[in-house]
């Protein structure tokens, strides 16, 4: 009977933050959340790891090889960021040679949202349209302001393709709040707004 590797990046994996330095002298290491909630992080207690995309210099305590997966023991809140400890890194020299790591959990672990809250990742490449049917474009990123979001869209964009080429002067900015956002339709990939594309 043949196990399933326990660290490959799962196919529904999301980058969900980034490790930004050891904790304590016992292996605890800090993590950098990519939301305000950082729910997505404690939702499993298997992170996926990725090195940066730029690797640092190779040093004392360097995990080698680089852990595919760290399997988490507690993850908690403190300040801006969460402090995690992990069986796979057993003490300082270890954290610190996670620093820089990119985190990934599986979409599938998530917790399920309310009717009325949605992940970032679950509205990046959806269409969206006014209230006349006309395609606005497509949602190629969020911006956090504090009191809500706003959602980037560009007229070129299309879902699955890349976005480094489009000009960010066409971009619209559309609050993500009812009052111009009247729905999200995740199975039909769109959202309809209540917006010109003149505005």
């Amino acid at each position: 009977m043949t196990s399933e590797p326990t660290g490959a990046l799962p196919p529904d994996a999301i980058e969900v933050g980034r490790v930004i330095g050891a904790w304590g002298i016992k292996g605890a290491f800090k993590v950098k959340p990519f939301a305000a909630d950082p729910q997505a992080l404690f939702s499993s207690k298997r992170w996926f790891i990725q090195p940066p995309e730029t690797p640092g210099p190779t040093g004392v305590g360097r995990l080698t090889p680089w852990p595919s997966l760290l399997r988490v023991v507690q993850a908690k809140e403190h300040g801006d960021g969460v402090v995690a400890t992990a069986h796979d890194v057993p003490d300082r020299n270890a954290a610190e040679a996670l620093k820089g790591a990119r985190i990934y959990v599986s979409r599938s672990s998530f917790p399920t949202p309310d009717d009325d809250e949605f992940y970032w990742v679950d509205l990046i490449g959806l269409d969206v349209m006014d209230r006349q049917g006309a395609r606005l474009g497509a949602v190629i990123g969020l911006i956090e302001t504090g009191p809500h979001c706003v959602l980037r869209i560009h007229p070129a964009a299309r879902e699955g393709a890349g976005t480094e080429d489009l000009p960010a002067k066409d971009e619209i900015l559309i609050p993500f709040v009812d009052a111009y956002v009247d729905g999200v339709d995740l199975p039909a990939r769109r959202i309809q707004v209540d917006w010109a594309p003149d505005y």
